[in-house]
């Protein structure tokens, strides 16, 4: 698979497939894997975050072998899901910075053209949202609703 914005190859980043059911060594019940999830997000924590705490700190090795189901299929279920997809979130917080950084350093061009690139990625992931409906359809990113929403 090729990068999106350079001219090198990347990585097809294979990986042995995944079991249908969970390992002998997980000893972990689909309901305390449910409490423990709904917990982890009620404090505060993103979807990637509680894979992360899950697998590190309760040796989960997956929610899908478990639940059936990923961890924002499972939030989406129980209607707690935010509305704003984490990965177009963590986008949005990258250009603020960078926009911070360049009001501070105007003759920095290279992070303007990381700017560009950057809010590029923003655009097209939030027209992907709209058309899969996970965005409502006049939602529409701009620089000043990104900084109110990511503060």
């Amino acid at each position: 698979m090729a990068k999106m914005h350079s001219r090198k190859k990347g990585s097809s980043r294979s990986r042995p497939p995944v079991g249908a059911k969970a390992p002998a060594w997980s000893d972990v019940s689909k309901e305390e894997l449910e409490k423990t999830i709904m917990k982890l997000h009620e404090s505060g924590a993103a979807p990637s975050r509680i894979g992360l705490t899950l697998r590190d700190q309760y040796g989960v090795p997956s929610t899908k072998q478990v639940l059936g189901k990923g961890i924002t299929g499972f939030l989406k279920e129980n209607k707690v899901q935010p509305d704003i997809p984490e990965d177009l979130t963590n986008l949005m917080r990258k250009a603020l910075h960078v926009r911070k950084h360049i009001n501070a350093n105007k003759k920095d061009v290279h992070n303007k053209r990381a700017l560009q690139l950057t809010e590029n990625k923003v655009r097209r992931l939030v027209k992907y949202y709209h058309d899969s409906g996970r965005l409502a359809p006049d939602w529409t990113y701009s620089p000043e609703t990104a900084e109110i929403l990511i503060s």
